[in-house]
């Protein structure tokens, strides 16, 4: 029996959860007035922590209220055309970065205008590609971080800024622009170095809820993308999504008690596919969903671009979300996968784009959707609790390195063929694979397992650890993620640790081939990238987490390959 639509063409029905009850209760708080009113009452009853949220629903103005920069960034993209810029480089992390790649993956540089490239990473091998394809006199670098002090945005900056003054001296500065909120310390850095702009950013938007800010629009107006048609892609969506709209109406509202009605029947996995020529959404939604309600043992898990036969999924643990450009021909595997899924009882949302554009509109929805899904949650979605462990953690394993010249490191429990294997748990095997295949035949009903990968995020890396996602996917059942450290830090690693504790984590670690050094730090940045992966690993740790660490040889993609080759051993969970 088909489900029963409603007037804006939503399901008012979705097999595997109770729909009507979530959007029943949702009008029954009058949930989208209350949002649009800016209540933080819907999310907590304490009045410390209401306060901090007042503090962060400035998102919700954002497509009626940013029209009025669109003059100011199309004159600034104007100026860098005039002043020969051919590349802009950005150095960002989480909320700052992940809007441009997706905007530069998806809709991509106009004729004439400059080639965009994000650095989200401490990878000195991704580093080093970067300066490798730039030609420094003509690039300008968007210094792009919400606190000004994030360590990766730092340590970019310093490297960058060094060869910049090298060449250029007391105009270094006209090199660079600054996106940061009012009174940062990356503020002050920009006029201390006579940055050319600095953009200051609402600061009652959280990073991950930026897309439509300077942190996102900057960027897009230096790809030649036409800013007045984008947000009123997003003002379009925030209209329908409006307090008057009834949430079985609200496109925005709706996928929200899809979401959260979703966690509450435990299919707290979200399982994101697109279009390929939409893809890179996946990793900003990944961010959204997993920081936004990861905390106090919740958590929906996001699963974005997961490669999986529908015959293989394990449990009823899923909510399956497909995001079709209208029109592309790289539709049909995915719905034909979906429409198997439906028939065997998972939920399916279906969503669809009329143009690359839509995207804009698509931002604002998953924004609202998060918040509403927090509140039938019972979670605050706009804080990030657990993110700062990694953090400290790092900044400790960085002092130690600093005091004696050695990363702190404890001996493994396996070493084979130059790849060694450390766990958090006891180890049964004498191989990295017979290791690991008792590690992955442990996991439970309603596990997923994440790949967590601090090597180079390049495609040929990134096509092995798909191909061991997808292997552990076959052997599991279980649902599986990929991220990339430190990306993953700022995103899904508040989920990791502030989650339902359902995680079963591979980090992959690997010695660097080259390095490239941090000024004035005192290391480099393969030491640093180091210290985060141990930092994260000792995070992991200290909450109980089932994890292994492996760490592969200069050659990571052959010890990658050999180990999807042998891992067979592992019995598929009950």
């Amino acid at each position: 029996m088909k489900n029963k639509t409603v007037a804006a063409g939503l399901p008012a029905q979705l097999p595997g959860i109770d729909l009507p009850e979530a959007l029943g209760e949702l009008k029954e708080e009058n949930v989208p007035q209350r949002l649009w009113a800016k209540d933080p009452s819907l999310w907590k009853s304490d009045p410390q922590i209401q306060n901090a949220i007042r503090h962060r629903l400035g998102w919700l103005d954002l497509p009626a209220t940013m029209g009025s920069a669109v003059a100011e960034l199309t004159a600034f993209a104007a100026e860098i055309r005039r002043a020969g810029v051919k590349d802009v480089v950005l150095l960002g992390m989480g909320g700052s970065s992940l809007c441009p790649e997706v905007l530069r993956q998806i809709i991509g540089a106009r004729v004439g205008f400059p080639r965009l490239s994000v650095l989200d990473t401490t990878d000195p091998g991704a580093i080093l590609a970067v300066t490798k394809a730039i030609q420094l006199r003509k690039t300008l670098f968007i210094v792009s971080s919400k606190s000004g002090g994030t360590i990766e945005v730092n340590s970019l900056f310093k490297y960058f800024w060094a060869k910049v003054e090298a060449l250029q001296k007391a105009k270094a500065g006209a090199s660079f622009v600054a996106v940061t909120d009012p009174g940062t310390m990356l503020e002050r850095l920009a006029k201390e170095k006579k940055f050319r702009r600095v953009f200051l950013a609402p600061p009652d938007v959280g990073g991950r809820y930026s897309a439509l800010t300077y942190f996102g629009l900057l960027p897009a107006a230096l790809l030649g993308i036409d800013l007045k048609r984008f947000l009123d892609r997003a003002a379009r969506v925030a209209n329908a999504s409006g307090p008057g709209r009834d949430p079985s109406e609200n496109p925005a509202v709706w996928l929200g008690a899809v979401l959260g009605a979703a966690a509450e029947a435990g299919r707290d996995k979200v399982t994101l596919w697109t279009s390929p020529e939409l893809r890179a959404f996946g990793i900003w939604a990944e961010q959204l969903i997993a920081e936004s309600t990861g905390k106090e043992g919740a958590g929906l898990v996001p699963a974005e671009s997961e490669p999986l036969a529908p015959g293989r999924v394990d449990g009823r643990d899923r909510v399956f979300v497909f995001l079709g450009l209208k029109g592309s021909k790289g539709n049909a595997p995915a719905l034909k996968a979906l429409a198997a899924l439906e028939k065997a009882g998972h939920p399916v949302v279906r969503l669809e784009l009329a143009d690359r554009y839509d995207l804009a509109g698509e931002f604002f929805r998953w924004e609202m959707a998060t918040a509403v899904a927090g509140q039938l949650m019972g979670i605050n979605p706009f804080d990030e609790p657990n993110v700062s462990e990694s953090k400290a953690n790092t900044t400790r394993i960085l002092a130690q390195f600093e005091a004696a010249r050695a990363l702190p490191e404890e001996t493994p429990a396996v070493v084979e063929k130059g790849v060694a294997l450390w766990s958090t748990n006891k180890v049964r095997g004498d191989s990295v694979n017979g290791v690991l295949s008792d590690f992955l035949s442990a996991t439970r009903p309603g596990d997923y397992v994440a790949v967590l990968a601090y090597v180079t995020p390049d495609k040929t890396r990134t096509g092995a650890l798909q191909a061991l996602r997808r292997r552990v996917g076959e052997l599991t059942g279980r649902a599986t993620t990929l991220g990339f450290g430190p990306r993953f830090l700022h995103s899904t690693g508040q989920l990791h640790k502030g989650g339902a504790g359902n995680g079963v984590f591979l980090q992959i670690t690997a010695a660097d081939a080259t390095d490239a050094v941090v000024p004035g730090a005192g290391y480099g940045f393969a030491t640093l990238k180091m210290a985060q992966a141990l930092g994260d690993f000792q995070s992991l740790r200290e909450h109980g987490r089932r994890a292994v660490r492996i760490h592969l040889s200069k050659n990571a993609t052959r010890d990658l390959a050999a180990i999807v080759g042998k891992l067979k051993a592992a019995v598929p969970a009950a």
